[in-house]
């Protein structure tokens, strides 16, 4: 059977389905939105362009679920809830076409999870198809098959996600956050964590953030930036669900939970940018002459003052040099973010079967300058080993059949005929990414 999407309906109009359906309908699709009440449809319409709004209907669970049968994909994009998720798809599974496919744009419960008890026919037809938010510009597109997915179901969503959305497809394995988020998350809630001792020796959260930046590839909201973007009480929600779905052993289990201070902020709602007034690790004041003043919450005094500078004298300016700077700027950035890419290294073959899709799925979602496995080949993947063994500890998965290998890299050839080195040990085509 050959899959066409060219209709979409999308079940819940919160920031993920409103992105969705104006996404789609600005391809072109004819869209229909979905949500509890007409309230909330309307929010979400308002994402979408008004040149585009005459391709979208729009209706209510209630009223109108049936009329689902008249659309290609169906996108659950509703609460991060499995039990919700369930009587949602049990009721969507009887009214849908044959032929037709179906998705949840979950950021991290697991498909098995979702479609357990559901009839062979949604088995065939269901997978996850997770977008970064803002949808619109995010270029991620993570595409998560269950057991019995279909082929012709996956290759129907590729096709679509990269012809239609123009965004970058990446497999991923059916598998906890997935790709992207499985090693951003660990990146931002290690952090918190090991950043700690940097901040009870004088370091600065400023330098701290400035360090986890450009010096490392990344981009500048560092960490503390980072998760005020995103809101410490979604990070929340992410360690709870790290900490039921991580597989035993997972160096995560460490960081599903934030230090004193953060619950302390999470529990008087200073959760980020969104908090506006209460901020989050750090806020802009508008001051009575109608200028702005830029403050930092001091995770030491758990008070707020005015921003600094950060401090970058010595850090060299090569990318990645300064993980191996004797000092603590360089003890930082190794611990936080070569913790960071030495998890990614023992990652496959769990979340998936490459290395290029996971380096693809951190670019493109949280816009790193390279991925995981094209960093550790920039900076050096024998002083990483080398660091790696003179501290005792084994090496990641990863990194030890780049050992075994005897290769110094990761990936080889032009760019016209590039491989990459496989979790057997051998070398293997980097096809063309599936994207726009």
């Amino acid at each position: 059977m050959s899959r066409q999407i060219e209709s979409v309906a999308v079940l819940g109009c919160g920031t993920m389905g409103s992105g969705i359906a104006a996404a789609s309908a600005a391809a072109g699709c004819r869209v229909l939105m979905l949500d509890v009440d007409a309230a909330a449809v309307e929010r979400g319409l308002a994402a979408v362009d008004e040149d585009h709004r005459g391709r979208v209907e729009t209706g209510t669970f209630d009223a109108d679920l049936p009329r689902i049968a008249d659309y290609d994909w169906i996108c659950e994009a509703i609460v991060e809830d499995v039990a919700i998720k369930q009587h949602l798809f049990a009721q969507v599974e009887p009214l849908r076409k044959d032929g037709s496919v179906i998705s949840s744009n979950t950021s991290g419960i697991p498909l098995r999870d979702i479609a357990a008890g559901m009839p062979d026919r949604f088995q065939r037809d269901v997978a996850i198809t997770h977008f970064f938010n803002p949808v619109r510009v995010m270029k991620l597109f993570e595409l998560v098959p269950g057991e019995q997915t279909s082929p012709d179901v996956i290759d129907a969503f590729a096709a679509f996600g990269a012809a239609q959305l123009g965004k970058g497809v990446v497999h991923a394995k059916d598998t906890v956050n997935f790709i992207g988020n499985r090693i951003g998350c660990y990146f931002m809630l290690s952090g918190l964590h090991r950043a700690k001792p940097f901040l009870a020796d004088g370091m600065t959260q400023e330098t701290i953030d400035a360090v986890l930046g450009k010096p490392v590839g990344l981009p500048p909201t560092g960490l503390y930036g980072l998760i005020d973007l995103i809101g410490l009480d979604v990070m929340d929600l992410v360690g709870k669900n790290l900490a039921v779905n991580l597989p035993p052993g997972d160096a995560g289990h460490a960081f599903t939970s934030f230090p004193e201070v953060e619950e302390r902020m999470l529990e008087r709602g200073q959760l980020g940018r969104k908090s506006r007034e209460t901020g989050g690790f750090g806020r802009v004041q508008k001051l009575d002459d109608g200028s702005k003043k830029k403050e930092t919450f001091d995770l030491v005094d758990e008070e707020w003052r005015d921003a600094q500078e950060p401090d970058l004298s010595g850090v060299p300016g090569g990318l990645g040099d300064v993980l191996f700077e004797d000092s603590p700027h360089g003890d930082l950035a190794w611990q936080i973010f070569g913790g960071t890419l030495r998890y990614a290294a023992g990652l496959v073959p769990e979340i998936a079967d490459d290395i290029v899709n996971i380096d693809n799925a951190i670019r493109w979602g949280f816009n790193w300058a390279q991925g995981p496995f094209e960093l550790l080949d920039t900076i050096g993947t024998e002083r990483v080993i080398g660091r790696i063994r003179s501290e005792g500890a084994e090496l990641p998965a990863m990194l030890q059949v780049l050992a075994d290998s005897g290769s110094p890299t990761f990936y080889r050839g032009t760019d016209d005929a590039r491989e990459h080195l496989g979790r057997d040990g051998a070398w293997h085509p980097v096809e063309s990414p599936v994207e726009s």
